[in-house]
């Protein structure tokens, strides 16, 4: 099946197959072509260039005029808890109210109540709450989630939600990287017995999670009052000996040391990074592992925001995400974090889309075959409807500004 696109306004996003990540001052530059053509030949992009050099023979079974419209690749949104039951509504208005997220968490709240609902509810309930989730983050323009478990805190709790993530992945087209998030709280259970937890985790959950090959990496929540650097490191090195990669939770809201351990074991994302100090910046020159900001929590939670001008500065890239969960972030709407890192972060429209799509690639290890417009990646795209400029994309942030979505080659409908 070949499809063409003809008369875009613009393509976004166009680059060499070389290019995997983007960083410091090259995260401002957006390459394009105006008055362009794509062709989609089965799931993969073909070609592009101006419509001036549309080959004549090619021939398709379908084609599409995008005249005035912009074409860009799909979104790829690299930290994501899709999977959950129920909600934590009641806990939104506790926080209007003026308790803390720690204070809700000391209650019960907070990722203990996730799991006590999730544990009380079946596997097919599960999994019917999160397609609709997730159908409704295709249409907004996400062609690419990674999605962690974290709400189990059991051994069957854990992996009924990687089974949940690995049968969406099964029914549904867009690529689905899942991490093992065990180490997301301590079971109350366990509060007095640490250790007993993550000897559960490292010899009862690992071993299931390797066996069934459910899980592409694994994740820890590095803070004070959950997950000690210390622990952090253990149980990454566990994860690593499974043949899993690290993507770590790290500064949401202390700066411990938590980068450091990240970049120590080579993990592929350290992810919130909404306090940060010099030496954190610091530790991530010069190394593979992709910062990640999540400009909704911040915006959710009422926190401080992942310094991006600062750490661009010193020639960092920058990835952006959702943390699409049920407590601190109830949006998986890529395109209102675009929006929210131009407005509260400052970062410039070709920042914020770089770090949406190329550099969200990079952070859940796909950014071979997704992220840009290059000739042999996945046919996953976003055409707008008829806009002036991609500036509106961010600007208008409570405006739906997707006309549809490519994935894979074919319209998500």
């Amino acid at each position: 099946m070949k499809t063409l696109l003809i008369n875009i306004q613009k393509l976004l996003q166009v680059r060499d197959s070389s290019v995997l990540k983007v960083s410091g001052a090259e995260m401002a530059i957006l390459p394009s072509i105006k008055n362009a053509y794509l062709v989609i030949e089965n799931d993969l992009i073909a070609d592009f260039g101006s419509m001036d050099d549309l080959p004549e023979d090619i021939n398709p079974e379908k084609c599409i005029d995008v005249d005035g419209k912009i074409v860009l690749p799909s979104w790829c949104d690299s930290h994501t808890h899709i999977v959950y039951a129920g909600n934590r509504e009641r806990e939104f208005v506790d926080r209007i109210n003026g308790l803390s997220y720690e204070e809700i968490a000391k209650r019960g709240g907070g990722i203990l109540n996730s799991a006590k609902i999730l544990n009380e509810t079946s596997e097919e309930e599960i999994y019917n709450q999160s397609k609709v989730r997730l159908e409704e983050v295709m249409r907004l323009g996400t062609g690419a989630v990674e999605i962690k478990s974290g709400y189990g805190l059991t051994v069957e709790g854990e992996l009924k939600m990687l089974r949940v993530i690995n049968q969406l992945s099964q029914n549904y087209p867009i690529t689905i990287k899942a991490t093992f998030l065990g180490a997301h709280a301590f079971p109350l259970e366990y509060t007095e017995n640490r250790k007993g937890y993550i000897n559960l985790i490292i010899n009862e959950m690992l071993p299931e999670i390797a066996a069934t090959n459910l899980a592409d990496f694994i994740d820890v929540f590095c803070e004070k009052g959950y997950f000690t650097v210390e622990e952090t490191e253990q149980i990454m090195e566990a994860g690593i000996r499974f043949g899993l990669k690290p993507k770590i939770h790290v500064n949401q809201f202390n700066s411990i040391g938590g980068i450091q351990a990240g970049i120590k074991y080579k993990a592929l994302s350290v992810d919130h990074l909404e306090i940060m100090n010099p030496e954190d910046i610091e530790a991530l020159i010069n190394c593979e592992t992709m910062p990640v900001a999540l400009p909704s929590c911040s915006f959710f939670l009422r926190i401080p925001y992942t310094p991006a001008r600062e750490m661009m500065a010193k020639g960092l890239p920058l990835a952006i995400a959702t943390d699409f969960n049920p407590g601190t972030t109830p949006s998986g709407n890529m395109n209102f974090v675009v929006s929210t890192a131009c407005i509260q972060m400052k970062m410039t429209p070709e920042e914020a889309i770089n770090a949406a799509t190329i550099n969200g690639a990079y952070a859940m290890g796909i950014s071979e075959t997704h992220g840009s417009i290059t000739i042999g990646k996945k046919a996953n795209l976003i055409i707008t409807k008829p806009i002036s400029s991609y500036y509106q994309l961010p600007y208008a942030y409570g405006s739906n500004l997707i006309d549809s979505v490519i994935i894979e080659g074919k319209i998500f409908a």
